[in-house]
Formats: structure tokens, C-alpha cells, sequence
């Protein structure tokens, strides 16, 4: 079951990145310490027209290569969690806030490396340094990295990154769980 679980997970993961990848090339954009962007339409006017409609794109397969083992390794783990600490399957929400918090910081930490490729191919376009603007594959993400920072570098960010991932999914299986829970409740005193 766990394994199906996870599958569905990467497998959501596809279509939702489908749409949310141009946000996320933006969002990252905006972050970055020499931007000049006031607003999204800003930055996303003139990434289009610099750059064109590949730029929001180009980590695609990169942001699909961390989300789908981030979300995969996330509802599987969070399954193994919630099986684990709540056996009987009750509706738990102890249960669920730490199962949740555990699976998503697992999830997270394994998929730091990736994230760290992926950050550096949506920002290369803004990049001052020649060598990253010309990366366009996550082998050339890896390479650079690995030579200007070694395995280090690819565990940059990790722990932010855990910490914020923690209580977003903690936050999101409780909910859903409350959810799922009530609505089964409700469809129960029906009959």
C-alpha cells in the first residue's frame, strides 16, 4: 500500500508542475539579491521576452526529477508514519501532525541535492557568472556545483529547507486527515 501511496503522489506531481514551474522560475527571480523586479507581470514580461517561453521551463524536468521522489518519498513515508504510530487508524491528529512533520522533513532532506541543480538552472538566466548562465541540463548543475563546492554544495540550504518543509506538511496532513475524517462521519450519520 505504502508503495501505491507514494506513486500517486509523483504521480500528481507531473500536471501541478506542468502549471506551477513558470511561478516558481519567477519566485526565484524576484529572490535573487541582484534583482531589479517589482512585480510578478515585471519579472515575468521580461524573462518571456529575454529569454522566451523555454526559460520558465528549462528546469522542468529538473523541478519534475526533485518533486515527484520529494512527493513520492513523502506520502510513502507519511503512510509508513501514520501506520506506525496510529496502527488502529483512528482518526488521530497528534498522530497526523507527526507523521506529517516526519514525512516531510525526510522528504526534504533527501531531495536537497536536487533542489540545489534545480535553483541554479531557474536562476542561471539572471546569473553575472558566464559558466551558470550557459548551464541547460541538470548535468551541468551537478558539474558546476561539484566543482566549485564539492558534495557540500549540494547540501546547501537543508536545513531551512527541512525546517520550512516540517510544518507545511505537518500542517497539510492534519487538514486533509481532518477532512477525510469529518466527511466519513457525515456520510456515516446518513445511514
Amino acid at each position: 500500500m505504502t508503495i501505491f501511496v507514494g506513486a500517486a503522489g509523483g504521480v500528481a506531481t507531473v500536471v501541478s508542475d506542468a502549471l506551477m514551474n513558470p511561478f516558481d522560475v519567477v519566485k526565484q527571480r524576484m529572490q535573487l539579491a541582484n534583482s531589479v523586479h517589482r512585480s510578478i507581470w515585471s519579472c515575468a514580461r521580461t524573462v518571456f521576452h529575454k529569454e522566451g517561453i523555454r526559460a520558465f521551463y528549462v528546469s522542468y524536468p529538473t523541478t519534475l526529477m526533485m518533486n515527484m521522489p520529494f512527493q513520492s518519498i513523502q506520502f510513502g513515508c507519511y503512510d509508513a508514519f501514520r501506520r506506525m504510530l496510529n496502527p488502529q487508524n483512528s482518526y488521530s491528529p497528534i498522530t497526523h501532525v507527526a507523521a506529517g512533520g516526519m514525512a516531510g522533513a525526510v522528504a526534504a532532506l533527501l531531495t536537497t541535492p536536487i533542489d540545489c541543480c534545480k535553483t541554479l538552472l531557474q536562476t542561471r538566466g539572471a546569473s553575472l557568472d558566464a559558466e551558470v548562465r550557459a548551464a541547460g541540463s541538470m548535468r551541468d548543475a551537478v558539474r558546476i556545483i561539484y566543482r566549485r563546492q564539492g558534495l557540500k554544495g549540494f547540501w546547501r540550504g537543508a536545513k531551512p529547507r527541512v525546517i520550512a518543509n516540517m510544518p507545511a506538511t505537518a500542517i497539510s496532513w492534519t487538514t486533509y486527515e481532518y477532512f477525510k475524517w469529518a466527511i466519513a462521519r457525515r456520510e456515516s450519520s446518513k445511514i
